[in-house]
């Protein structure tokens, strides 16, 4: 057997693993819990398999008798193959790698078997069924129909997807599911119905993902010899990602681990980021009074990021008060500070981004971060008009099949024919024609007349109120009016003359979708529509972006730029990060804001934090973006963004020494007649030469920003300063 010495050698001989002094003695912990709180860029994930190694090679463990939990299947997966290529000497003898999920339901499977419950999986690929067997999906969308009369939309599916699995992760009782927030209208109604006949509506009880865990802890508390099985099987438990963990998983560990306490766990508080899907951070600064003999240990060393984004990040995230007190620090060479910029309209965000890439080249080690999925609709649009190519790691295809978009398609249809009935069903509620359910339902049964518009056959045959007969004949113009037109002109006609934005604004106010949300939608469309002359092209562009975003994922590796938002970013690096859509009302949204008696809100430090994540991913270059205004609307830059320009630049306090007059103030410049005067003669191309960069080539710009490519390196000017303090001058 070897000693902790020996093994600490030979891994560093073996496979070149040198570990720094906490790093080793968390490798080398025995018995008892441990709580290993590890910064981005720490190594976590090689101390955690170096502990494991320890364990088999030192104290004769079994690796069988070792279980590993981790948050996602491929995390799991990634960490046997690199145990595996640490530990070849082991013959394949590997600890049980899974997931939470994974595990608890190798436990409900036996759970039920014992007691002869016979039960249906209605998720993931067992869940996919059948017609006449209905899964999760299709059980939600009729249980809602039920409720309003109505079809959920994909947006209402996901909140109440995320609010079920809310309640099951913590636990909530039945009697205080009116405390959760959910947009969806009688969501608790819904959930109960849901939960009703997945026990009684068919002849097998019906289960979930989050059943599993709910199942299972229950299984666990209530059958005394199932749980000792599981507690004899495993000799120590370790856990990853801890930080991501609900309150119903981390009760199935304690159970699990009860026995013998050998419990390590690793985990980062300061990127908890999924409270919304019911994370417990909290469970981690309350660690030792669940396990009060615990040792607390941290690895504060990050082995990824440059000094200037390591510094920042650090400083940044001690604005939360509800954490870990750590000093992240790194010993790798100096780079570049962080790159604030400030553009004055989102319009141009999407095309400086893909400009600075084609600048800097080397598309695998880059990646453009945002909060919402929305916000990579128009990246992907301009990258893909640039050529680049990009892998999208979590690309949301619903956008092209969105109601908003189905709608506008729609509407485009009918400036192509206002003869068609069947379209004029889908839309006829959304605009300004005031067409009730009951006339469209009467000129639906009229017999059919392919050469008649279908508001001319409103304005005959269907009996109208007064002020009806005159917006149909001007919505009838209308259409008429758009046929050819380009489809950023029909887009804009649509919502402003046709009345499509304020139908948005009831259905928002009955149905409690979020408006931001689809205005959104409708703002990205424009986007698109806005080079493309015919509406066929728009629909063409549409589809194209589609079939690109779903082959975007062959592209992993592949020398293709990453789009991702903040969240799915965790566990990834980059050498150039660009993080967008700093705003207010983005990060923080309008729901962090809120404050309650104690100050800052739970949701607003988990802002922050993922900001932190955003932040490093960053080994070498990072730049932030905001903008001033969107939609013709003034915006504010985030406060995260302020608070790393404060960082980066801390206000100098002015000293006034009493003992000396102020100076009168002189010429600020010295006056160059050769200077460029005007900020319009700076445009892409232009030869100029720089007061102390010397000669340069301008290669962007974007309001008052230019960019010049010198010899040494490209920099970023200001457009008015450079031209009031005549900085720059022409050069043939």
């Amino acid at each position: 057997m070897k000693t902790c010495m020996n093994f600490i050698d030979d891994m560093k001989k073996m496979a070149g693993v040198e570990l720094n002094e906490v790093q080793r003695e968390a490798a080398t912990h025995g018995e008892g819990p441990l709580l290993l709180l590890a910064s981005p860029g720490s190594g976590k994930t090689t101390t955690l398999l170096m502990r494991i190694g320890y364990l088999v090679e030192t104290k004769g463990v079994l690796a069988s008798r070792i279980k590993a939990v981790t948050f996602s299947k491929a995390s799991a997966m990634d960490m046997g193959e690199r145990f595996e290529r640490f530990f070849p000497h082991l013959g394949g003898a590997a600890p049980d790698f899974s997931t939470i999920h994974s595990l608890a339901f190798e436990i409900v499977r036996e759970f039920l078997r014992r007691r002869r419950i016979a039960y249906r999986l209605i998720e993931g690929q067992a869940g996919i069924t059948e017609d006449e067997l209905p899964n999760k999906t299709k059980i939600l969308l009729e249980l809602y129909r039920r409720t309003h009369d109505d079809y959920m939309t994909d947006d209402q599916m996901e909140e109440l997807t995320r609010y079920i699995g809310y309640v099951k992760n913590k636990l909530i009782p039945p009697e205080r599911l009116g405390e959760v927030k959910c947009d969806v209208p009688q969501a608790e109604k819904i959930f109960s119905d849901y939960e009703r006949y997945k026990q009684f509506g068919e002849d097998r009880l019906l289960v979930d993902y989050d059943d599993m865990l709910t199942i299972a802890n229950e299984a666990l508390s209530e059958d005394a010899e199932l749980l000792s099985k599981y507690q004899k099987r495993y000799d120590y438990v370790m856990t990853d990602e801890s930080q991501d963990t609900s309150l119903v998983q981390h009760a199935i560990v304690e159970k699990l681990v009860k026995s013998h306490g050998n419990l390590w766990v690793v985990a980062d508080d300061d990127q908890s980021i999924y409270g919304w899907r019911a994370a417990e951070p909290g469970y981690l600064l309350d660690f030792r009074r669940t396990y009060p003999n615990a040792r607390i240990l941290k690895l504060e060393q990050n082995y990824r990021s440059t000094p200037n984004i390591v510094d920042v990040a650090n400083r940044f995230i001690k604005r939360n008060k509800n954490r870990y007190d750590k000093n992240m620090f790194t010993d790798n060479p100096s780079g570049e500070p962080i790159v604030i910029t400030d553009l004055p309209d989102y319009k141009y965000q999407a095309k400086y981004v893909t400009e600075k890439i084609i600048d800097n080249g080397n598309l695998e080690e880059t990646a453009v971060l945002y909060r919402n999925n929305s916000s990579s609709i128009m990246l992907m649009n301009a990258l893909d008009r640039a050529g680049i190519p990009f892998y999208m790691k979590d690309g949301d295809n619903r956008f092209f099949s969105h109601w908003v978009v189905e709608d506008i398609l729609n509407f485009m249809r009918m400036t192509f024919s206002d003869k068609r009935p069947d379209i004029l069903e889908k839309i006829h509620l959304k605009f300004n024609g005031y067409i009730t359910k009951k006339q469209m339902a009467m000129l639906l049964e009229l017999k059919k007349d392919e050469d008649e518009s279908v508001f001319d056959r409103l304005l005959r045959h269907i009996p109208l109120q007064d002020y009806q007969i005159k917006q149909l004949e001007t919505c009838k113009m209308t259409f008429l009016q758009l046929q050819g037109a380009a489809p950023l002109v029909a887009i804009r006609t649509i919502r402003d003359r046709l009345g499509y934005d304020k139908a948005l604004e009831k259905s928002c106010e009955r149905m409690g979708y979020r408006k931001e949300l689809l205005v959104g939608i409708l703002n990205t469309l424009e986007e698109i529509a806005e080079p493309l002359e015919t509406m066929e092209q728009f629909a063409a562009r549409l589809k194209h972006l589609e079939r690109n975003m779903k082959q975007s994922r062959m592209n992993k590796g592949a020398g293709a730029v990453t789009l991702s938002t903040m969240h799915s970013s965790k566990g990834l690096e980059f050498e150039n990060v660009y993080m967008v859509d700093l705003v207010e009302g983005i990060i923080p949204s309008g729901d962090d804001v809120k404050k309650d008696d104690k100050g800052e809100t739970d949701e607003m430090e988990e802002a922050a934090r993922l900001f932190y994540v955003g932040m490093t991913r960053a080994k070498t270059n990072l730049e932030l973006l905001a903008y001033k205004t969107r939609d013709g609307e003034q915006v504010q830059p985030s406060r995260f963004v302020a608070e790393v320009r404060h960082i980066q630049h801390p206000p100098k306090t002015a000293q006034i020494n009493q003992s000396h007059p102020p100076r009168q103030a002189g010429p600020a410049v010295p006056v160059n007649p050769n200077a460029i005067k005007e900020p319009s003669a700076l445009v892409v191309g232009a030869k100029v030469r720089h007061a102390v960069f010397g000669d340069g080539e301008i290669v962007l710009t974007i309001g008052d920003s230019v960019e010049i490519r010198f010899d040494a390196e490209t920099k970023r000017l200001s457009a008015n300063i450079c031209v009031q303090m005549g900085l720059l001058e022409p050069r043939s």
